[in-house]
């Protein structure tokens, strides 16, 4: 019996403006039974406790979804039909500790154990950059060391953050210092603006990273650096982590760190797209907070990246 495929809800069967809000309309998929049938699974983890300036990302994946209602199934640039050959589904928010930051991890971590045992790749609808820590420790379990593309302002290298480990600018230090990465197949794209020392950056690079800083970026197309990009994680699994801060507070003003000089909407387009033929385990887009994006641009903008990680996923047909 061929399996059925989940198709995200037409703007001719409910108005866009109707119905229940999940991530492009698609069925919010709840059980486990009915989840190992996935293959993709959009996950909320609405936490903003590890925020260092504006708070707001709890609200983030409601706000995600609401503006992806927009969003139709077929690329018409890349010719991707996802819906065609991956079962997509909703599955809802992590329900997280909004008190305690660390069994707050500890609850996500779970959560992706059982999401990643049910063979699900998930695609992350932030909250803030620490869900990424917990996430990466779930893969780690399924996939070992994973490489990474990582596109932000910031490195989110600190050690520590007013005494914490664990906060949304210490992440990747901490899964350095776990061994989640395969720190030669790591990148960071679009790192900027001044640090705490001169040697913020460095560190990165000192571990294997390959550091993309913003200005290296201004005024050209990312299509080239991408296959230096892909040539650097392609062998293994690779995880793709987006901080909506990483493009310029013009195009993403929702969101709590932002900084000037950031990367184009285009660019981010371009650098999602050229993760295509990588063996992408999973993906966030994370940092977007609906109280500073007045317009919606900022959510807007972030609905649209997921879709496209969702397009560059391994087995997605293209029409």
């Amino acid at each position: 019996m061929d399996k059925i495929l989940h198709q995200p809800l037409g703007g001719n069967e409910m108005p866009r403006f109707g119905g229940i809000a999940t991530m492009m309309r698609l069925p919010h998929i709840q059980t486990s039974e009915q989840q190992r049938e996935l293959d993709v699974g959009f996950i909320g983890v609405p936490l903003d406790i590890g925020t260092s300036l504006r708070s707001g990302t709890r609200f983030g994946p409601r706000e995600i979804r609401a503006q992806s209602v927009m969003i139709r199934p077929y690329n018409m640039a890349t010719g991707a039909a996802p819906f065609d050959s991956l079962n997509v589904a909703d599955i809802g928010d992590v329900p997280i500790n909004t008190f305690n930051m660390l069994d707050a991890v500890r609850i996500i971590e779970a959560f992706y154990d059982n999401v990643l045992e049910h063979g699900i790749i998930p695609l992350t609808l932030g909250g803030d950059h620490t869900i990424t820590l917990p996430i990466l420790r779930a893969l780690k379990k399924k996939h070992g060391k994973v490489g990474l593309v990582h596109i932000d302002a910031h490195a989110d290298v600190n050690d520590h953050m007013f005494g914490e480990k664990i906060a949304h600018g210490t992440t990747f230090r901490r899964a350095v210092e776990e061994d989640l990465l395969d720190c030669d197949r790591v990148v960071q794209i679009g790192l900027r603006a001044q640090g705490y020392t001169a040697e913020d950056f460095n560190w990165s690079r000192k571990q294997g990273f390959r550091v993309v800083q913003a200005e290296e970026c201004w005024h050209k197309s990312l299509t080239p650096l991408m296959e230096e990009v892909r040539a650097k994680v392609d062998g293994g699994p690779v995880y793709l982590s987006f901080d909506i801060d990483g493009i310029d507070p013009a195009w993403a003003p929702g969101t709590g760190t932002p900084e000037i000089g950031g990367l184009t909407t285009i660019q981010a387009i371009e650098i999602i797209r050229g993760c295509q033929g990588l063996q992408l385990i999973g993906g966030d887009l994370v940092e977007v907070s609906p109280p500073y994006d007045t317009t919606g641009n900022t959510s807007l903008l972030g609905a649209n990246l997921l879709y496209e990680m969702l397009c560059v996923l391994p087995g997605v047909q293209h029409r």
